[in-house]
């Protein structure tokens, strides 16, 4: 047996442990657990799937945990280019209806640091790039130094998945009421767990770039803390 061979088969179960941890951990955010603690719930699995990698025979490199000055270049690159989207659809008229979302509420400045500095940084975004940008792209095999559309796709489509609760609240968009008001919610959380798997294949191509994790953490950041932020702002 080769030494590849073992590493192989101590992926497998890891992989079905790491999936089961996921649907534990959005289940427990999104329909058990209070909200303060939906922050909480996302790093405690961020660091099992981190143990859970590395006890499969993944190294640092492998997970996206290895390196902070490229990462932190090119998510920084990522980051204003979000930006200057969110600028370009702030500055023309037809297109702020992406802002006006049902979901946001009307929070004050201590609520939307909450929200963003807690539950979107710690509750979403860390989880989320841990486990489908590191933990589950180097169980499916992805290389750090070469793209793999194999385990990249795989973890995407798990992506799209792990999007299934959260997107049943999408049509309070008002943008996307505007353009799938008459689609049944069915289809419309369909579309929206698809938009989350292509999602993941771009957020991936910032890790790739950046040979980390804390590339896509970054872009990640910005776009859903800054989008919710122009939203609170044009409310």
């Amino acid at each position: 047996m080769t030494d590849a061979a073992p590493a192989r088969s101590r992926r497998v179960p890891a992989v079905v442990v790491a999936v089961l941890t996921l649907a534990a951990s959005t289940t427990l955010a999104n329909r058990v657990l209070p909200g303060w603690a939906y922050p909480l719930c996302g790093s405690v699995a961020a660091l099992v799937l981190v143990l859970l990698g590395r006890a499969a025979g993944c190294t640092w490199r492998d997970l996206g945990l290895r390196g902070f000055r490229r990462p932190a270049l090119v998510g920084l690159a990522g980051a204003g280019l979000v930006a200057l989207v969110f600028g370009i659809a702030l500055a023309v008229p037809a297109l702020r209806t992406v802002y006006q979302d049902g979901r946001v509420g009307e929070p004050d400045l201590a609520q939307l640091l909450w929200l963003t500095c807690g539950r979107i940084l710690f509750g979403t975004v860390l989880i989320e790039e841990v486990a489908f940008r590191g933990v589950l792209p180097a169980l499916f095999g992805a290389a750090d130094d070469r793209w793999r559309w194999g385990p990249i796709a795989a973890a995407a489509a798990l992506f799209g998945l792990w999007h299934a609760l959260p997107a049943l609240a999408i049509g309070r968009n008002a943008a996307v009421h505007a353009v799938f008001g008459a689609t049944p919610a069915v289809v419309l959380q369909v579309l929206a767990m698809a938009a989350a798997g292509v999602a993941g294949i771009f957020l991936h191509w910032w890790r790739h770039a950046g040979r980390g994790v804390l590339a896509s953490v970054i872009v990640h950041f910005t776009t859903n803390a800054g989008g919710l932020t122009l939203a609170v702002l044009v409310r």
